[in-house]
């Protein structure tokens, strides 16, 4: 027996309950973890207080991403011993997920952990450090470089604008950072940027085309912002967005697109192919100083996580919280 976070529902209201399961409770998958870390992220909060329609059917462990050991595996890619991550794939929301001291899962889902990395920090990076990363490789692939020009990123004090800033400026980039607090600018600076926009200028409804200024960006807001980073972009300019914090509209033109060879690379962590999502984990091993891991505030067992999600979801909480389901 091994306990688990479970949430219920019961006449439209969200319960979550720690229960004690047997091994044949969980799903039917090849591959069984033993979970050392969870972590606790914003929609996370809002799967285990029922804020926002997170989870899709009852009852299910929340987690959205976990780091643990392989205990038993039906797939010759995992053998027992194994360290592993997973992040995504709807974990947590579909499928049971890292709330609890043991899951079963598919074994695409699952990275190796990087040599040289473990379970606490690779939950303290978790979904937010891997989508920087993978916004951060977009633009390479988009042929931007160190020597292309400067590079903006928005949102830059959130969880993935922070972790972009600090990985762009270990690789030698110039970067800009949006942000709408100026209190967050010593911080941001400590990062690596060197130029910060208030997030009020780069709201203002832009022109078509703008005066060119960024080679490359990484954006997580959307929205009127989006469209203004996109008229200033440079000819040939890669632009990586992921987030829509500032709402999921694009009011722009397709002028930078055909005039400006501007290029819109779309990035998403949650369904990233294996062979990518295994890259971008070993590349913040080497690229991710530590720096933008930012504090670890705190550590919580599963008897906490109610307390905890409500807490994230009222904004009462900074830095990371990391969930022990052994605790």
């Amino acid at each position: 027996m091994f306990n688990a976070l479970v949430l219920e529902q019961e006449e439209g209201k969200t319960l979550a309950a720690i229960k004690q399961l047997d091994l044949s409770d969980l799903p039917d998958e090849d591959v069984l973890v033993e979970v050392s870390y969870s972590s606790l992220n914003y929609k996370d909060g809002l799967a285990v207080t029922g804020t926002g329609k997170i989870v899709h059917s009852f009852p299910m462990v929340p987690g959205i991403d976990l780091a643990g050991v392989v205990k038993e595996s039906r797939d010759p890619a995992f053998q027992p011993g194994d360290q592993v991550i997973m992040t995504g794939w709807s974990v947590g929301e579909r499928y049971w997920g890292g709330y609890s001291q043991y899951a079963r899962l598919k074994p695409e889902w699952l990275v190796k952990m990087p040599q040289g990395m473990d379970a606490a920090k690779a939950m303290t990076i978790g979904t937010a450090g891997l989508t920087a990363m993978l916004c951060v490789m977009a633009l390479e692939d988009g042929g931007i470089t160190p020597d292309s020009g400067t590079v903006v990123v928005t949102g830059a004090a959130g969880g993935v604008g922070s972790v972009a800033v600090a990985i762009l400026s270990k690789l030698g980039y110039t970067v800009a950072g949006v942000t709408g607090r100026e209190s967050t600018h010593d911080y941001l600076r400590g990062l690596g940027a060197t130029e910060l926009l208030s997030r009020e200028e780069m709201a203002e409804k832009a022109r078509p085309l703008e005066k060119q200024r960024w080679a490359g960006a990484i954006d997580t807001v959307g929205d009127a912002i989006l469209a203004r980073v996109l008229a200033e972009m440079d000819y040939r300019g890669t632009v990586a967005a992921c987030g829509l914090a500032g709402g999921y509209k694009l009011p722009t033109t397709v002028m930078p697109f055909i005039l400006r060879n501007v290029r819109l690379q779309g990035v998403d962590s949650v369904m990233c192919p294996i062979d990518i999502r295994t890259e971008a984990w070993n590349r913040l091993l080497s690229d991710l100083p530590a720096k933008a891991l930012g504090e670890i505030s705190n550590v919580v067992g599963l008897s906490e996580l109610p307390q905890a999600a409500a807490d994230i979801v009222d904004g009462k909480i900074q830095g990371r919280t990391l969930v022990d389901p052994n605790k």
